[in-house]
């Protein structure tokens, strides 16, 4: 495991996420996650498994200090004192007196930025975040929020995976010191059926999983989130720091980008992307 170190924040490369997992599955997995050498969890208010993610990092036998833990606040609770209670209600839930990241979950045009941005650092500042991000922020959306914020914006989580092209979002973190956390790695299920990338794990004698998540990893400030109810595949999603892509197999994931290849674009929620 290696880890990105981003406007003062020091984020493991690549972490475990519980989107659409539910709790007895948290529960379940989490700690197998943590046992593996997982030490990066993320979760989000609107998941609805915030309780579980506390109880299962409170069982396992890995420090809470170890933990490098994300979740995120959700688009109704932007205005100013709702947030502040929202991100109380997270830490109780979580069983922790803080959370290492918190993003606001999606842009949400309806609460000024600058209120949104206001509210992040005060929960910095009252010391229940240890560190303050966005999530599927535009490169203007990024700018402006780090214009607005007193402390560093350290990441913006967005979908990522070989069929979409994020250059333009990533050359703009790199502009700004951030780094990109990308989830969706998977792309739902279609990267199984790639024969590029099927041909790629066969010469490395590494799964598709395998090569996608080093992919993503092996950029500059990408960190990944990998997801899995499987047992045998939570070890197999982190075994992925004894190889090296080379330049053209990393090219030839990069070059399977295609403009239809966005998946996440909820109505109501989405931007316009870049």
């Amino acid at each position: 495991m290696f880890d990105i170190k981003t406007n003062g924040a020091t984020i493991p490369a690549l972490g475990f996420g519980t989107f659409r997992m539910a709790e007895d599955d948290v529960k379940r997995i989490v700690p197998k996650a943590l046992e593996t050498g997982f030490r990066h969890i993320d979760t989000a208010q609107i998941y609805e498994n915030e309780a579980a993610v506390g109880e299962a990092i409170e069982t396992s036998d890995v420090p809470r200090k170890e933990i490098f833990l994300t979740t995120k606040v959700w688009v109704k609770n932007y205005r100013h004192d709702d947030f502040i209670a929202s991100v109380d209600e997270s830490l109780k839930k979580l069983r922790t007196d803080y959370v290492d990241l918190l993003l606001l979950h999606w842009p949400n045009d309806e609460v000024p930025l600058a209120e949104q941005i206001g509210a992040l650092n005060d929960v910095k500042t009252a010391g229940k975040v240890r560190h303050v991000g966005v999530s599927n922020f535009t490169t203007a959306l990024m700018n402006d929020a780090v214009e607005l914020s007193d402390a560093p914006i350290v990441t913006n989580q967005i979908e990522y995976h070989p069929f979409l092209d994020q250059s333009v979002v990533m050359d703009a973190a790199n502009k700004l010191g951030m780094s990109l956390t990308g989830y969706y790695a998977m792309a739902d299920g279609k990267v199984f059926e790639n024969e590029t990338l099927k041909a790629i794990a066969s010469d490395e004698g590494k799964s598709i999983a395998q090569i996608v998540l080093r992919w993503v990893i092996q950029q500059n400030n990408v960190i990944a989130l990998s997801k899995t109810v499987g047992e045998a595949r939570v070890v197999e999603n982190f075994d992925i720091f004894d190889f090296e892509l080379t330049g053209e197999q990393m090219q030839a994931i990069h070059d399977l980008a295609n403009e239809n290849g966005r998946i996440v674009s909820p109505d109501g929620l989405a931007p316009y992307w870049d």
